[in-house]
């Protein structure tokens, strides 16, 4: 089970412990005062008062040990900047996602290590875009994807003898079947990229791939299942 640590408390990161904690992490809050640590405290989340500027601090709840994945909430990029920095230089492994509130920093947070950028801002203006541009697209996503409560991410490794080894993406009838989305693939032999279902060159799925998807619970536990299916000769059934 990965450990993940997430530093500030915000809209974001709120919204980030809600959905990481209905999947199989392990999650710690970091707030700046006890008032923060009380309320996420209160969602059922282990939570601490540490300071992000000491680098003993950060080591005892397992930065640079047992930590897999560093969020940096924090509303002022200074602060984000300074934690990336100290967790970086306390792992060469952790994966670090910061969020950015002046487009300026993001550069900051990547040369001092951080994995990931998120800019709120930009995710907004895409999407305004869209609503002008493409209102018809914009639509259907605010009704199918944003309008859903019960909408998850899960990735699904192909296991061996799995219904789906040895077939491609344009098999995957199971798909449309299970009223699932195909967001992409994690094809292990190009490496640990995410290649998207839209506009990527065909893949020919192997035991050990792992497919992203997008859909509600009950859905994607479903697939999940046909997928684990394991495809029995008729052979094997004649004996």
């Amino acid at each position: 089970m990965k450990r993940i640590a997430i530093f500030g408390y915000s809209r974001m990161a709120v919204e980030t412990i809600h959905r990481l904690s209905e999947s199989e992490y392990q999650l710690m809050f970091i707030g700046g005062d006890a008032a923060e640590v009380g309320l996420v405290a209160g969602l059922g989340v282990d939570s601490r008062l540490v300071d992000f500027r000491n680098d003993d601090d950060l080591r005892a709840i397992g930065i640079g040990i047992d930590i897999d994945i560093l969020f940096c909430f924090f509303p002022k990029d200074s602060d984000n900047v300074f934690l990336t920095i100290s967790a970086r230089a306390l792992s060469d492994s952790l994966t670090i996602i910061a969020t950015v509130d002046d487009p300026e920093s993001a550069e900051k947070l990547l040369a001092a290590g951080a994995n990931k950028i998120i800019d709120p801002y930009e995710i907004c203006g895409r999407k305004t875009y869209a609503m002008l541009t493409r209102p018809d697209i914009t639509s259907i996503m605010d009704e199918t994807v944003f309008g859903r409560h019960d909408l998850n991410i899960a990735q699904i490794e192909i296991l061996a003898g799995s219904r789906l080894e040895n077939t491609s993406f344009s098999e995957l009838k199971s798909i449309r079947k299970h009223n699932v989305i195909l967001v992409g693939v994690v094809d292990r032999e190009l490496g640990d990229e995410l290649h998207l279902a839209v506009g990527e060159k065909e893949h020919k799925l192997d035991a050990g791939d792992v497919l992203v998807v997008m859909g509600s619970s009950k859905d994607i536990l479903a697939f999940k299942e046909d997928v684990g299916s394991v495809c029995v000769e008729t052979s094997d059934v004649i004996g």
